[in-house]
């Protein structure tokens, strides 16, 4: 049988051939019942433009993040029944001193002993621990950590450690978020927005500020404002705002005394207040680093010490252990004296940067609102003693210094400026925001020479993979989107029947196993298949019935003239940056796509070269 013009050229022109998916009009797609399965769902979501499905992803994101931080909140309230008066969890003040003093050194015990054992791996706990997963593991959650951050969070807020619970709720829902993903075996750019997702709902349901909730997920941990995975975040912060309100109520974290009216007189104060709260953010970030000078002491010790120093600063100022939201509120209402206010502002500050740099994973951004409101506390006291014809209301700087304090150590001012809008629920405050949180964070920046302080605490990276235009592109998008569906998984050896048989199922590329047992290359892999264009086969194919060739002999695909590729594998899951990342730590020109099917099985989902990928970012 002999190969004719028509059908060579077919098989010629397959690779070029584009079939278009998803082009069916919504009704009609609605009502196709055969889509309605999760090997489509999953082909759908490696896709740039699947919105629908990470919506639908996203309001689960939100609802399971809201479920997990009342029952994060409820265990730290279950813990304040038996340990506060009155089942206050921030009711430090009216413990006994030995026992206030007691608590910090109790719970560094008891967090080496859960944690000692373990590998250092599973320490890495809280934001910055979400933020490398995101970054360098595409949003895949390490169960271990996970687990941890339950019991650390909980021990760390009883145990009076200067610590805050947004960023433990921040890696309770990314976590929880990515499992729904890695569940479902979703691809890795769809798991990516899934864990964005977990930040916002946990950010919107500790606060109750979603709005704050979404810009701190794109600014912080997914460094990028897109379409698609903004309206998905969106979703899951309402969606956690709304769960947490539901058993909460919709109060904030703290309550603000009443309105703030600021006045354009206030600017050139709030300018100081922003310089000087900026070198403070600074020094923050600084002395956390510290934690690289004492990598030589023994990780006991140094949670001794943490435990120890915190036990001796409550001795007197019982107002630096905890979150420290109750002295926010008694900031706002004017009842703190200044001997307070400098142990909250410059108390807290050193206590939670050396409790980190001795390596207790504790949160950090609600001990920063603390220093903040402190430290404009006292700016507003010193204005109103020089010039009180000048100075407005004192709770303005408050406020100021709060947001300022938040953008300049996170150098994340959007995220701090909507939060203050939805803390004061005052759009006039804006102005007076953007100039001191903007200020606060250019200052930290300039003057202390240093990033925001998750960039700060990220070790062994040498650039942040999102800041290269390229792979932050190519993380949006699954190699199932890219790569030709079109191969046939072949032997090396075949008879010109096979060869025929195969290419009346016009497949673009001929995935080629070394070893003559295409079972046995199944199981054991050894050498990596080649790749080879359908059309060389046909090609061959009519060169040799042209000659005469018999009919009976066999074909070898390695040794007829054609271009082989060599080829190594990628899951399905992987998005288009790791398939880039792969074809050059491999050194191979393309690779195939499998899908594990059985433990030590796989099934080749399909090719995609580096002129794919490369075509799909131009």
């Amino acid at each position: 049988m002999t190969l004719n013009n028509d059908r060579l050229k077919d098989v010629w022109s397959h690779d070029r051939i584009t079939v278009p998916l998803g082009r069916k009009s919504l009704p009609r797609r609605l009502l196709d019942m055969s889509r309605l399965n999760l090997e489509n769902f999953r082909r759908e979501l490696a896709s740039v433009d699947a919105l629908p499905q990470l919506c639908l992803l996203a309001v689960i994101s939100g609802a399971l993040t809201g479920l997990i931080m009342i029952v994060f909140r409820e265990l730290i309230g279950l813990g304040a029944l038996m340990l506060m008066p009155n089942g206050q969890a921030e009711a430090f003040e009216s413990l006994p001193m030995m026992v206030r003093v007691a608590l910090p050194v109790i719970a560094v015990i008891l967090i080496g002993l859960g944690l000692g054992w373990q590998k250092k791996s599973a320490r890495r706990l809280g934001i910055t621990h979400v933020i490398e997963r995101f970054s360098f593991h595409q949003g895949v959650m390490a169960r271990d950590n996970w687990l941890n951050q339950w019991w650390v969070g909980v021990v760390s807020l009883l145990g009076g450690l200067s610590a805050g619970r947004e960023g433990p709720a921040i890696h309770l829902g990314a976590g929880a978020s990515g499992w729904i993903g890695q569940l479902l075996k979703l691809p890795h750019n769809s798991l990516r927005v899934l864990v964005g997702c977990g930040v916002a709902a946990g950010i919107s349901a500790s606060f109750n500020t979603p709005i704050a909730g979404v810009i701190f997920a794109m600014e912080v941990v997914m460094m990028e404002y897109t379409l698609t995975g903004f309206m998905p975040v969106m979703l899951a912060s309402a969606t956690g705002a709304v769960i947490t309100q539901l058993h909460f109520g919709s109060a904030p974290a703290f309550m603000m005394p009443g309105i703030i009216e600021p006045r354009l007189l206030d600017i050139p104060w709030l300018l100081l207040m922003a310089l000087a709260i900026g070198i403070m953010a600074g020094g923050f970030i600084r002395l956390t680093r510290l934690g690289d000078r004492l990598a030589n002491v023994p990780w006991a010790v140094r949670l001794l010490m943490a435990g120890v120093l915190t036990g001796a600063v409550a001795c007197f100022y019982p107002q630096v252990q905890g979150i420290g939201y109750d002295s926010v509120e008694t900031i706002l209402s004017g009842q703190a004296s200044l001997d307070v206010l400098l142990a909250l502002a410059l108390g807290k500050l050193l206590l939670t940067a050396i409790t980190l740099a001795c390596g207790i994973p504790v949160g950090i951004v609600g001990p920063t609102l603390v220093m903040g409101a402190a430290a404009g506390a006292l700016f507003g006291l010193g204005a109103s003693a020089v010039l009180p014809s000048m100075v407005g209301e004192p709770n303005l700087y408050v406020m100021m210094g709060m947001a300022a304090m938040m953008g300049a150590v996170l150098q994340a001012p959007l995220a701090a400026i909507m939060a203050l809008v939805e803390l004061t629920h005052s759009p006039d405050i804006i102005l007076y925001g953007m100039l001191s949180v903007l200020s606060a964070a250019l200052t930290a920046r300039v003057a202390w020479r240093t990033q925001g302080f998750f960039v700060m605490t990220r070790q062994g990276h040498a650039q942040h993979p999102l800041q290269q235009p390229l792979m932050q592109a190519l993380s949006r998008v699954g190699v199932g989107a890219v790569m030709d569906r079109s191969v046939t998984v072949t032997a090396a050896v075949i008879t010109r029947e096979r060869a025929r048989v195969i290419l009346d199922a016009r497949p673009t590329w001929l995935l080629i196993h070394r070893q003559s047992d295409q079972h046995k290359a199944d199981r054991e892999p050894g050498k990596a298949p080649l790749a080879l264009l359908a059309a060389d086969m046909a090609r061959a194919l009519e060169e040799d019935d042209q000659a005469g060739v018999d009919q009976k002999d066999s074909i070898n695909l390695l040794e007829i003239p054609g271009k082989r590729l060599e080829l190594a594998p990628i899951a399905l899951q992987a998005t288009l940056s790791e398939a880039f990342a792969c074809l050059d730590d491999q050194r191979v020109d393309a690779l195939y796509v499998r899908h594990i099917t059985a433990p030590m099985m796989h099934r080749v989902s399909g090719i995609i070269t580096r002129e794919a990928i490369e075509n799909y970012y131009h």
